[in-house]
């Protein structure tokens, strides 16, 4: 067996696990899961996937790339969802150019990313 074979999840550091749960449960709408003997929280989300969020205070928000994506049926439906809940989204230029609402399209795709309360930005595409 390979690695292309195994199940694998995003993993996500913190600084605050308090203010963290209540912004990935909260805004984003994740529940279940465990939590762990760390103090991090595993939470499932579709298809038998999962993201991991533990706290990692010296490490939070130190990527400036994407650390976890969620792929959704209909991007701007989602984006609509997630602002009323008071996510904010990521405004880029050249070379994504994302719309007023933080959509870029890229043919019949879209995408979309935002951060959560340490600077982990975090992203939907569809």
């Amino acid at each position: 067996m390979g690695l292309s074979d195994c199940r694998v999840g995003a993993v996500i550091g913190v600084s605050d696990m308090d203010r963290a749960k209540e912004f990935y449960e909260g805004k984003l709408g994740l529940s279940g899961g465990e939590e762990t003997p760390d103090g991090g929280h595993r939470y499932p989300c579709g298809g038998g996937t999962e993201i991991y969020v533990y706290p990692s205070p010296g490490n939070a928000g130190g990527s400036g790339a994407t650390q976890a994506g969620w792929s959704v049926g209909n991007v701007e439906a989602m984006v609509d969802e997630l602002t009323a809940k008071g996510v904010t989204f990521e405004q880029y230029g050249e070379p994504i150019n994302t719309d007023a609402k933080g959509v870029a399209r890229f043919g019949e795709y879209a995408s979309a990313w935002f951060k959560d309360p340490d600077g982990n930005i975090l992203a939907l595409a569809g």
